[in-house]
């Protein structure tokens, strides 16, 4: 199969396009840069040059492909407004490309706020709905696209997609345990974050492209919850450093961005989606990955 992959050069999109490689596929990238083409060239896969707001070089790449994998996103923290529009025109774009072809439209969403006080499911609905909302509402407009004669697949992932080169949230808590020289979780450090290798979520990507129903919301889930202590006493064994409670009013100042993420209770079942794609996640755990010194 011809798959369209945006973000093919990101964390997880770098592992999506070596998955689909590996299992005979044939990929072309969304490249900004010439490092990210050639990167992409070198693994053998094609090369579509363009970004996000080149919405007639994602309905090309749509046009071309027999299926799309979406994962890229500007992530601009500082105008989270921009991510939002540029993600759900890019979405827009594929929706309104893919109807009526039957191809598969496999999208990455979140798992934060989709339930409170337990752990997400994947019959919980985003509460994302329109374009000023999170990600754009994007998830719920791919949905609505699901029985228009394409295949709608959303992967959700766990807010820690780690292993070894991740500039994700643990990198900046390892960071800040640097800066500080104490590894900090916030209060009690009782929240939680759900987990995945990176290898894992790029193999459930692409079974979820190969086989999952139109309108499956997939869960990208290896560890249900993983407290934030539990992080912070894993970044202090590595890094030799003392491990303590950082007070909630003192967190933004302490962890930087990452704090409002830290303190955000995120655990999720992915119970469903092992049933469904007889799938089982194999790689090391988050904290295995921190002690074995992914982060170092």
């Amino acid at each position: 199969m011809h798959v369209f992959v945006t973000g093919a050069t990101g964390w997880i999109g770098s592992a999506v396009v070596d998955e689909l490689l590996d299992a005979g596929h044939e990929v072309t990238g969304l490249a900004r840069s010439d490092a990210s083409a050639a990167t992409l060239e070198r693994k053998g896969a094609r090369v579509r040059r363009g970004d996000l707001d080149d919405l007639d070089g994602l309905r090309a790449g749509a046009e071309e492909a027999e299926a799309v994998i979406h994962l890229a996103n500007k992530h601009d923290w500082a105008n989270p407004a921009e991510s939002n529009r540029a993600e759900r025109a890019a979405v827009q774009t594929f929706a309104d490309t893919l109807t009526g072809t039957g191809r598969a439209f496999v999208l990455a969403a979140g798992l934060s706020t989709l339930a409170t006080g337990r752990p997400a499911v994947e019959t919980d609905l985003s509460p994302a709905v329109g374009p000023d909302s999170h990600r754009g509402g994007a998830e719920n407009l791919a949905l609505e696209y699901a029985e228009k004669g394409m295949r709608v697949i959303s992967a959700r992932f766990a807010p820690s997609v780690h292993g070894v080169g991740d500039h994700g949230f643990v990198a900046g808590l390892v960071a800040a345990a640097r800066k500080h020289g104490v590894s900090g979780y916030i209060g009690e450090g009782t929240t939680t974050w759900a987990a995945i290798h990176r290898t894992d979520a790029a193999r459930l990507v692409r079974l979820g492209m190969e086989g999952a129903p139109t309108g499956t919301l997939l869960h990208a889930v290896a560890e249900e919850a993983v407290t934030t202590k539990e992080i912070a006493e894993a970044v202090g064994r590595k890094l030799d450093l003392p491990v303590a409670s950082v007070a909630p009013e003192k967190a933004a100042e302490h962890f930087g961005f990452v704090a409002r993420f830290f303190a955000t209770d995120m655990p999720a079942s992915s119970e469903r989606t092992r049933e469904l794609l007889k799938w089982a996640p194999f790689g090391p755990t988050l904290v295995e990955d921190i002690e074995a010194g992914a982060y170092a």
